[in-house]
């Protein structure tokens, strides 16, 4: 399955939410899902919107029932009439390095939150798994690294301002999970329409793109425009940039689902992220790479450990063979299926959580049938099923965590399921 990401009108936490979340046939069931989470505080609201006549989604985030957003702030900072004319989570969320507090009148405070503060939120709260939250850090790394390159600071010394409050861990937190229950094989981003005219903030008056945002799309197709405003954020960049396979124009596939996430602004041009999926056309094959090492001195359970980090790093497969190596010595071989573009973070990760001084690259082409994911209604709830099918063939496959949750909840074993 495919997902192609629309960004003529930039990108921002909640819009991508918004847009991911029209892809699922019943959007309050996710939404409740997302509820569910366990952001301190957080309550998720889907909104019809229109933007140019198009229907879609809009995303409010309530912070102890408050939406914590700083329009008022903004009316203060920006001069709408030279500048530009944006609003915190009314064209797109405004969350890069600002400075400001809200009013204590309106019972909620800006803190300025640091990585410890972000890890803690999300391995001591979050209701999620490990891979969401490895994607959740990754993306605050990434904001974090490009605050630290354009406030000439180090990274342990940056404390994130509006990217730090609560309704953005919401949307990092949102679009992770629904990336991961939707689970791609293949993520294309267009180029990033970024805006123009500049920022008034804190630090003075600063160009469009926002310094952080620049930095975290360098490398990355993006453009100007006529448009005066900021419309792609740094958690929206960042998000991108953790989740894209590839940037470029819509590539061939049969669209399932198309998905409208809506900005609460209006501009001349509709104010959306588009989210199209779609199955791979006809049967087809890529390139895939196996790096591999082989170890001698690793115990089992530390071969264990590094095999879960590796997932971390975007393995899409991890495996191990016994083997015989010099002096007689039994030994493991550790195999590691990946991307290109995974390529470099996986061998940090072996040289870092094996004992190799080597890592071998073989570069092969894969088969792949076309895959997508069902919701099917069943005595037990609603399961979902992925059905893989190409070259003349067709299979079905329950997901293993429905099934496991079902099975907790009545107290029966996995074979006594039986779903016709």
């Amino acid at each position: 399955m495919k997902l192609y990401i629309d960004c003529s009108m930039g990108a921002a936490g909640d819009m991508l939410t918004a847009a991911l979340i029209e892809l699922f046939p019943d959007k309050d069931e996710i939404v409740a899902k997302l509820n569910a989470l366990g952001v301190p505080g957080v309550q998720f609201i889907n909104e019809k919107s229109v933007k140019c006549g198009i229907v879609g989604t809009h995303m409010k985030v309530l912070v102890h029932g408050e939406e914590e957003e700083s329009e008022d702030v903004h009316e203060h900072h920006h001069d709408h009439e030279h500048h530009h004319d944006h609003e915190h989570h009314h064209d797109h969320e405004h969350d890069h390095h600002h400075e400001h507090d809200h009013d204590p009148e309106h019972g909620h405070v800006h803190h300025h939150t640091s990585m410890h503060d972000i890890e803690h939120i999300v391995n001591d709260h979050l209701h999620v798994s490990e891979k969401v939250k490895s994607n959740i850090l990754k993306v605050y790394r990434l904001i974090a690294e490009a605050e630290s390159t354009a406030h000439g600071v180090p990274v342990t010394e940056i404390h994130f301002h509006e990217v730090g409050n609560l309704d953005a861990v919401a949307d990092i937190t949102a679009v992770c999970y629904l990336m991961d229950v939707l689970n791609p094989d293949e993520v294309v981003v267009s180029p990033i329409h970024v805006g123009s005219g500049q920022v008034k903030c804190a630090h003075g008056i600063l160009p469009v793109p926002a310094p952080a945002t620049a930095y975290i799309l360098k490398d990355i197709p993006s453009y100007g425009g006529s448009i005066k405003g900021e419309l792609c954020t740094p958690t929206g960049a960042a998000l991108l940039k953790n989740f894209a396979t590839s940037f470029g124009s819509m590539p061939l596939m049969k669209t399932v689902a198309i998905g409208y996430g809506m900005g609460k602004k209006d501009f001349e041009a509709a104010n959306c992220v588009r989210v199209t999926m779609g199955e791979t056309y006809a049967e087809s094959s890529d390139e895939i790479l196996e790096l591999s090492c082989n170890v001698d001195d690793m115990t089992g359970e530390e071969i264990g450990f590094a095999m879960d980090r590796l997932f971390e790093a975007g393995a899409r497969d991890v495996f191990t063979v016994s083997c015989g190596m010099k002096k007689n010595r039994p030994g493991v071989l550790i195999s590691i299926i990946c991307t290109q573009k995974e390529k470099d973070e996986i061998v940090k990760a072996v040289f870092k959580y094996t004992t190799t001084i080597g890592i071998r690259e073989a570069k092969m082409n894969r088969y792949v049938l076309n895959r997508r994911i069902e919701t099917v209604d069943t005595e037990y709830g609603p399961v979902r099923c992925k059905i893989s099918s190409g070259y003349g063939t067709e299979r079905r496959k329950y997901e293993y965590d429905d099934l496991a949750g079902i099975a907790r909840d009545k107290n029966i074993s996995l074979s006594d399921i039986k779903i016709r």
